[in-house]
């Protein structure tokens, strides 16, 4: 019976209760679709269930619960994300021929997230039996609001990378909290990165800081082979984040340079043919500065022919980057526009509700919303708040680092450091990925390391508070 008290049991039950409630019990509440489903139904044998449907009424306005099936592999889009929709899919098929419900994959997201819970909550708990229980109210406050859990009802990616940062860091931490972990423990801890920084081909540079981690691990006393096993997991993260980013779809490339010069640095540019030329591009793109890849007008098609050698062919990420770092103004510039629109978890533009229901065309959910209209609301949007935020997190961080000693307390430490890095590089991608195409959208991971970071913080400050009264 004590077990049913112990706060690990006791906020994951809570957890559970709240993802009933708010995916599983009428009103249907997902995210519509903004066109990036195909992606992901191509690849796993979906497709839109009504096909009448109007534009109108499949795009941006609607949730939608049910999908037909089709073929499946009739397009490709890598990311871990296909074997977390595919299992259930393909499962629903044999057993419910008719549709599949986009529920029966927010079950799937849902087992994940508890089990992060569990564990994250379970580590404070060693504390004292209120920080497990405080910091796991921290959890459901930010984690199970409906900003993210509405993600699990639908065919974006999100929910993966949120998911996945939840296990990754909970699972490294408790290796490290272990007196001798072990090689089970060890491997779950790389699928976990695996699915990480697979989930998104943004992700995958995010594995070479990983694969650096799984060196350090090499210096604790596991069970088994331990140090070649973590030696062997280093290098194969390492690879799998190279691989995952040099095959990653031409096209997709196309795109987030197309996005990245002309709707990012020649967007409401002072001097437009000066960045061409800094660029090395030639006088005549001027004419497409301020478009972005999906317009139907442009004075250049974004697929034209030309356009190859004149653009693609000769520019890169590596040339966004050095024009910023001539020009850092200009990145400073959009860092604050970024900032600017950094505190928001969900893309308020996408309706949350099925058409069935009969709410406004793109009515967005409210039930249980308070950390996230808290974050769109009332947090400062600016750059000099997040300078402040990091710079209180790492002087936090930093202190407690260099009083530990033990080797398993200072790579817990460069874990916790790993995660800021992590939030500072997937703030800066949008910027040097995309421009400014939806970077609400896509400062989502940024805004999971941010909460997480949070999170973090105060379950620091509570285990320092249970000591002080002890």
């Amino acid at each position: 019976m004590k077990r049913l008290w112990k706060p690990e049991v006791l906020i994951s039950l809570a957890g559970a209760v709240l993802i009933l409630y708010l995916l599983f019990v009428r009103p249907f509440t997902g995210v519509a679709d903004n066109g990036d489903f195909l992606r992901m139904m191509n690849t796993v044998g979906l497709n839109y269930f009504d096909a009448g449907e109007g534009y109108a009424d499949r795009f941006f306005s609607f949730s939608h619960s049910k999908f037909a099936y089709d073929d499946l592999f009739t397009g490709f889009y890598p990311s871990s994300q296909i074997l977390l929709v595919l299992v259930p899919r393909l499962l629903a098929g044999l057993f419910h021929g008719s549709y599949f419900d986009i529920r029966l994959l927010a079950i799937v997201y849902a087992v994940l997230l508890l089990a992060a819970t569990w564990m994250i909550v379970k580590l404070g708990a060693k504390s004292s039996y209120a920080t497990g229980l405080l910091l796991g109210a921290g959890m459901l406050l930010v984690f199970y609001d409906i900003g993210y859990l509405a993600y699990f009802n639908s065919l974006f990616g999100e929910p993966v990378s949120m998911v996945f940062m939840l296990l990754t860091f909970a699972l490294g931490l408790r290796l490290t909290g272990q007196e001798q972990p072990s090689s089970k423990a060890l491997t779950l801890f790389f699928v976990a990165v695996l699915f990480l920084i697979c989930s998104k081909i943004q992700n995958a540079p995010v594995g070479l800081a990983f694969a650096l981690i799984f060196l350090r691990l090499r210096t604790l006393h596991g069970t088994g082979n331990w140090r070649k096993l973590a030696l062997g997991l280093g290098v194969a993260t390492a690879l799998v984040s190279v691989i995952m980013y040099v095959t990653a779809p031409k096209e997709l490339k196309h795109i987030n340079l197309y996005q990245t010069v002309f709707f990012g640095i020649l967007n409401e540019s002072p001097d437009v043919r000066g960045d061409l030329r800094d660029l090395g591009l030639p006088e005549r793109l001027e004419v497409l500065a301020g478009t972005n890849y999906f317009q139907g007008d442009t004075a250049i098609k974004q697929d034209d022919p030309s356009l190859g050698p004149d653009f693609y062919d000769r520019v890169s990420h590596k040339d966004v980057l050095f024009f910023y770092m001539k020009h850092p103004g200009r990145l400073i510039e959009n860092m604050k526009y970024a900032a600017a629109n950094s505190m928001s978890i969900r893309p308020y533009y996408l309706g949350s509700y099925e058409k069935s229901e009969g709410k406004p065309a793109g009515a967005v959910a409210g039930m249980y919303s308070g950390w996230s209209e808290l974050k769109n609301k009332h947090l400062p949007h600016s750059l000099g708040f997040l300078v402040i935020f990091y710079l209180v997190y790492y002087a936090g961080l930093l202190y407690q680092y260099f009083r530990t000693r033990e080797a398993a307390g200072r790579i817990a430490g460069e874990l916790m450091m790993l995660l800021g890095m992590i939030g500072l590089f997937s703030f800066l991608v949008p910027i040097l990925g995309d421009g400014r195409a939806d970077i609400g959208k896509h400062l989502f991971l940024f805004n999971v390391c941010f909460d997480m970071m949070a999170v973090a913080m105060l379950g620091w400050a509570l285990h320092k508070l249970s000591r002080l009264l002890k």
